[in-house]
């Protein structure tokens, strides 16, 4: 038997507080001032007000402490982070779910606090990322906007399912009836109008080749004084939303001046537009150092399948997980919108409809996205440059190409022969003896 040296601490002085609402346990774990080798702790109690932790830094810093972990409990982890960060420590952020309590330890606030200082000087787990002040503020107002662009359609939603209970069949005509012309029609309704060729007439563009049928649809026999009031109120919700959407994005537009440059870098990938630039800024940052390589960044965004496997055998559907909602719903607008384009992404993502659901696609080509987007960000001269729509058939065997449509057709029922044209006369060649 020989005697095994400890592998050396992470950290020498570190804090381990636990948070709540209305109160915070803190574990300092520091060398022991009378055992060599040996580590001595105290544990204290704080409150959450700024008081509060202003003693809560002054304590820590009169032990010399260093680093402070602590688990992401909701958002009340937020205050006591932003303070001991800007007193200079170094704060280091746990997943919740990564920091559990062991099988037959008591589960308390004290000794939580005391895991949370074992895993932070041993280094037990990797931090999450935590965006430098400027892009937490940047992210405040894009997620707010996102939200506010969630309610606004809602409430649109409601409002064509309120036309639907009046029999009022709009929407079949209109593939946007908050479009210029569908607002038009129906501001008219919830002002009292209710003759069918009246609210016809105020179509517009190439609406207007759509009369007939407007007035057919724009029957309100059904349509009583109590829709149209309710109708009233959403139309002003919806622009009470928009207000304060078209505030939100100026200010957005202001914080994100000293980003103008990724903003373009991005805006140059097909389906990155400069709003979706700007959300994605505001969820990763622009310093890419902080992920080792594209794929570290592409997990945390959970837009690559996690693999599971046991005794050799794979093991559950290979799903993403949960990630950071507001990137993912960033990406799934840009993967959507490149799929309409004629453009390497796009070709990519309809090659990829056909052997997999849409879905799986749209994550698959959310993954390509944000590959590139580390990519112009870890370089402020990088230019994204499009491989073509063309890419995948220009590096493809011209009989293998032929191949795979002529089973295309087979599973159609159709039985098909080859044969080649000349490539100057386009003629029929003669079949080889």
């Amino acid at each position: 038997m020989q005697d095994a040296q400890d592998e050396p601490l992470f950290v020498q002085r570190v804090a381990g507080p636990g948070i709540a609402k209305a109160g915070v346990e803190v574990t300092i774990r520091v060398p022991s001032d009378t055992s060599p080798g040996r580590r001595q702790q105290e544990t204290r109690a704080f409150g959450t007000t700024r008081r509060e932790l202003e003693s809560l830094a002054d304590w820590l810093g009169s032990w010399g402490v260093t680093t402070a972990g602590m688990e992401a409990t909701g958002d009340y982890w937020k205050p006591v982070f932003f303070l001991i960060e800007s007193r200079g420590f170094d704060c280091e952020l746990y997943n919740a779910a990564q920091v559990k309590a062991l099988p037959g330890r008591p589960k308390t606030d004290r000794a939580d606090s005391i895991w949370i200082a074992k895993i932070t000087e041993r280094g037990m787990i990797a931090s999450s990322f935590v965006p430098p002040e400027p892009i937490r503020r940047l992210r405040t107002h894009t997620r707010y906007r996102r939200h506010l662009t969630q309610a606004r359609t809602a409430e649109k939603q409601r409002a064509g399912k309120l036309l639907e209970d009046g029999h009022l069949k709009l929407s079949s005509v209109i593939s946007d009836i908050h479009g210029v012309s569908g607002r038009d029609m129906l501001n008219a309704i919830a002002a009292g109008q209710r003759d069918p060729r009246a609210l016809a007439q105020l179509a517009r563009g190439s609406m207007r080749g759509k009369i007939r049928r407007l007035e057919e649809a724009l029957d309100c026999s059904f349509f009583t004084g109590q829709h149209a009031a309710v109708l009233a109120m959403m139309l002003a919700a919806i622009d009470y939303y928009s207000a304060q959407i078209e505030v939100l994005t100026a200010t957005i537009e202001e914080l994100a001046g000293p980003y103008l440059h990724q903003v373009e870098q991005l805006d140059e990938v097909p389906g990155i537009g400069t709003i979706c630039a700007r959300d994605i800024i505001a969820e990763i940052g622009v310093n890419m150092a902080v992920f080792p390589t594209a794929a570290h960044l592409v997990s945390r965004a959970r837009f690559s399948p996690r693999a599971r496997q046991s005794a050799g055998k794979r093991k559950g559907s290979n799903s993403t997980g949960r990630g950071n909602p507001y990137l993912g719903a960033a990406l799934g607008e840009a993967g959507i919108s490149t799929g309409r384009t004629q453009t390497f992404p796009g070709a990519r993502y309809r090659r990829l409809t056909r052997r997999m659901p849409r879905k799986k696609a749209l994550v698959a080509t959310g993954n390509s996205i944000l590959t590139a987007a580390y990519a112009l960000l870890s370089d402020p001269d990088a230019r994204y440059i499009d491989l073509g729509p063309d890419y995948y058939e220009q590096r493809m065997h011209t009989r293998r190409q032929a191949r795979n449509h002529i089973k295309s057709l087979e599973r159609l029922g159709c039985k098909v022969t080859i044969q080649a044209l000349s490539p100057d006369t386009g003629e029929l060649l003669a079949p080889a003896s």
